[in-house]
C-alpha cells in the first residue's frame, strides 16, 4: 500500500471513529437531559445471543420514555459485518428467557410493523459498527424489556436487556 493510500485509510478510520464517539456523546447528553426532565431511561449492554454466531459483539441499547408521551430507542453495536443492514426490534421478553421471543407491540392485536412496534434498525459502516434510532409517539409499557438485533435473514444474534 502506498503512503498516500495508507494516509487516506487512516483518515477514514479517524473520521469514522470520531463520528461514533460524537454520536455516543450526543446520546449520553440526550439521556441525561431526558432523565432531568422527568423521562424514564433504561439501558443495557449487547451480548451475543445465539451460540455459534462467531461474532465478538459489543454495544448498548437505550430506551427513553419521555414525559410528553414518546418512546425513543437507540442502539450502538460493534463487531458486525461491514456495510450490512440489520433488523433491530424492542422485544417483550428478557434475553435469558428462551429466545426473547415476541416483539413488543403497543397494541397486542395490532400489526407487526411501526408505529405499533419499535424498530431501530441500522446499516453498519465499513468497520462493522451500527447505530440505529427510532422514535414513536407513544409511551412503551413495562413489557418492553429488551432489544434484539437480527442478522439479514432474521436470525437473532444479539440482545440487550433494558434496566
Amino acid at each position: 500500500m502506498s503512503q498516500v493510500a495508507a494516509a487516506r485509510s487512516s483518515r477514514k478510520a479517524i473520521v469514522g471513529t470520531s463520528a461514533v464517539v460524537g454520536l455516543a456523546l450526543m446520546l449520553l447528553a440526550v439521556a441525561s437531559s431526558a432523565a432531568a426532565s422527568g423521562a424514564t431511561v433504561t439501558r443495557g449492554d449487547f451480548g451475543a445471543f445465539a451460540a455459534g454466531t462467531g461474532l465478538q459483539l459489543s454495544g448498548h441499547a437505550q430506551m427513553i420514555r419521555t414525559a410528553d408521551g414518546k418512546t425513543i430507542v437507540s442502539v450502538h453495536v460493534e463487531g458486525l459485518a461491514a456495510d450490512t443492514t440489520y433488523g433491530s426490534h424492542v422485544h417483550q421478553q428478557a434475553c435469558a428467557n428462551g429466545d426473547a421471543d415476541g416483539h413488543y407491540k403497543f397494541d397486542p392485536a395490532g400489526p407487526a410493523t411501526p408505529p405499533n412496534e419499535i424498530w431501530p434498525g441500522f446499516t453498519t459502516n465499513a468497520a462493522g459498527i451500527g447505530n440505529g434510532y427510532a422514535s414513536v409517539d407513544a409511551t412503551a409499557g413495562s413489557a418492553a424489556v429488551s432489544v434484539v438485533v437480527h442478522a439479514p435473514g432474521g436470525a437473532k444474534i444479539a440482545c440487550a436487556d433494558l434496566h
